[in-house]
């Protein structure tokens, strides 16, 4: 009954309380009121009232809650698949990974988020290049995985793939010129105010067909919580599930680091939150509590960014490790 009434109720609210936290903060202060009148389809009088709404905020919030969703999911399947608790997009270097991709468009290539979409140096090369990026770490550390039996070592081993990815970075930084080495800054401070409202319904298109996917997975993971011979003699095809895993991880990966940035610790420490609160290890309820909490951290994330109001934004990942670190070294802590 607690686990039910967390899931369908408490969560959902913290959701809706923290949406409304995002809608109404920022640099410009609009009286509630007028911020419900906009998001209801009416004119509050003020243009730049309306456009800091809908064209702003509104995108904003949307943005985060899928992003938050999608890290937290992604780092839930690769803990389940290493079975390693500090498993997760960006310990793995996969989020290094569609860095590098979209470093190699920005840096090498001239090309920003914000341009034409069927460029060669467009948002869609930026998008493809993320993919891609993200794929390939993605399959060298499943490569690895059936060498490298140790947990502890894949995970050194995923770490210094992050290392090497952080190195091509900083070359592509050093070759790039003066612009584009600033725009690869900002973009790399994240930020969840990158989607704009065109580009919306392809973010919750691609990452909503990502989350489903992971939903479907449900079973097997579970399966694979008890040993990949166990999960085998259930049934399931263990090297298609990983396939499947490192498409949807690569996936959601790729397209939260394209449009956000590399976003830190909500798909390392999420899904542990999760547990904690749930206290049990069974998918049926673990992913979706993974996915609602997610969205609530990245929420809390966005609206702490924007507080201090008209002295500007707070980067993004100058946030999320004061939520995630401590949730961590808990763990870590723990498990000691």
């Amino acid at each position: 009954m607690h686990s039910k009434l967390l899931l369908y109720l408490i969560l959902p609210a913290t959701i809706v309380v923290l949406f409304v936290a995002n809608m109404l903060l920022g640099a410009v202060d609009i009286p509630a009121a007028d911020v419900f009148s906009i998001l209801f389809g009416s004119d509050s009088g003020h243009s730049s009232w309306d456009y800091i709404v809908r064209e702003s905020r509104l995108p904003q919030a949307v943005t985060a809650i899928l992003c938050g969703a999608s890290l937290a999911v992604s780092g839930l399947m690769l803990q389940t698949a290493f079975r390693n608790p500090l498993a997760g997009p960006s310990i793995f270097g996969i989020n290094s990974g569609a860095s590098v991709g979209v470093a190699l468009v920005m840096l090498l290539w001239g090309g920003s988020i914000s341009t034409s979409s069927f460029t060669i140096t467009g948002f869609m090369a930026v998008l493809t290049a993320a993919f891609v990026g993200a794929m390939l770490v993605m399959a060298v550390i499943m490569l690895l995985s059936l060498v490298v039996k140790n947990n502890v070592m894949l995970l050194i081993a995923g770490m210094m793939i992050g290392y090497i990815t952080s190195s091509c970075i900083s070359l592509l930084n050093f070759f790039a010129t003066e612009e584009g080495v600033q725009s690869y800054m900002v973009w790399g401070l994240g930020n969840f105010g990158g989607v704009s409202s065109d580009k919306l319904p392809l973010f919750m298109i691609v990452s909503g067909i990502g989350l489903f996917i992971s939903i479907l997975m449900v079973k097997p993971l579970n399966a694979l919580l008890l040993g990949e011979d166990y999960a085998a003699n259930l049934g399931f095809n263990v090297k298609r599930v990983r396939h499947l895993l490192l498409f949807v991880t690569g996936l959601l990966a790729a397209i939260t680091t394209a449009f956000c940035g590399p976003i830190a610790f909500i798909g390392l420490a999420v899904p542990h939150i999760a547990r904690m609160i749930l206290g049990t290890e069974n998918h049926q309820k673990l992913l979706p509590a993974t996915i609602l909490t997610g969205a609530a951290v990245a929420l809390l994330a966005n609206a702490i960014c924007v507080l201090p109001g008209d002295q500007g934004v707070i980067p993004l990942n100058a946030v999320t490790p004061f939520i995630g670190a401590p949730i961590i070294i808990y763990v870590i802590a723990k498990r000691m």
